[in-house]
C-alpha cells in the first residue's frame, strides 16, 4: 500500500502527525484509522465476494485486477496464440532501416531495388535556380 513512501517522507509524516494531534492523541489516532481501513478492506471483500456468487459456478476464478486492460492482454497473450512471436522474429528493424537509408542516399546493395541511375546524387549545398522575372506567379496574386 506504501510501496512508494520512501523513508524521509515516512519520517516527516510521523512528525506531521505528531505535531498535529500530539503525543497524547496519537496512538488513538492510529488506531481509529487502522480500524477504519480494515473495514473498507472487509466491505470491498465481501462486495467482491458477492459479486462472485452472482456470476454463479462459471465465473469462479474471476478476478477484479482481470479488468485492468493491461492485465487482460497481458492473460491473454501470454499463449502467443495470434503468432505475435513470428513476426517479431522476421521482422529486423535495423535492416529495414538501412535499406531504406541506402535508398534514399542512392547506394543500392545486391538485393536492392534501387538502380544505380535511379540513384544519382543530388548536391543539397547548391542553391535553387532563381525563377526568371517575367515568369508568372504560381498562384493568383488576386486570389490571395
Amino acid at each position: 500500500m506504501f510501496n512508494d513512501i520512501g523513508p524521509l517522507e515516512l519520517v516527516t509524516l510521523i512528525v506531521l502527525a505528531v505535531l498535529v494531534f500530539g503525543p497524547d492523541k496519537l496512538p488513538k489516532v492510529i488506531q481509529d484509522v487502522t480500524r477504519t481501513i480494515r473495514k473498507i478492506r472487509e466491505f470491498s471483500e465481501s462486495a467482491k465476494q458477492d459479486i462472485r456468487d452472482e456470476l454463479g459456478p462459471e465465473f469462479k476464478d474471476f478476478e477484479f485486477e482481470d479488468l485492468n486492460p493491461k492485465t487482460f492482454l497481458r492473460k491473454q497473450l501470454d499463449g502467443d496464440s495470434l503468432g505475435l512471436g513470428d513476426i517479431r522474429s522476421g521482422f529486423d528493424l535495423k535492416k529495414e532501416m538501412a535499406e531504406v537509408t541506402d535508398a534514399v542516399n542512392g547506394r543500392g546493395g545486391p538485393d536492392s531495388a534501387v538502380s544505380p541511375s535511379a540513384g544519382a546524387r543530388v548536391d543539397m549545398t547548391k542553391r535553387p535556380e532563381e525563377p526568371a522575372q517575367d515568369a508568372r506567379p504560381l498562384f493568383d496574386v488576386d486570389a490571395t
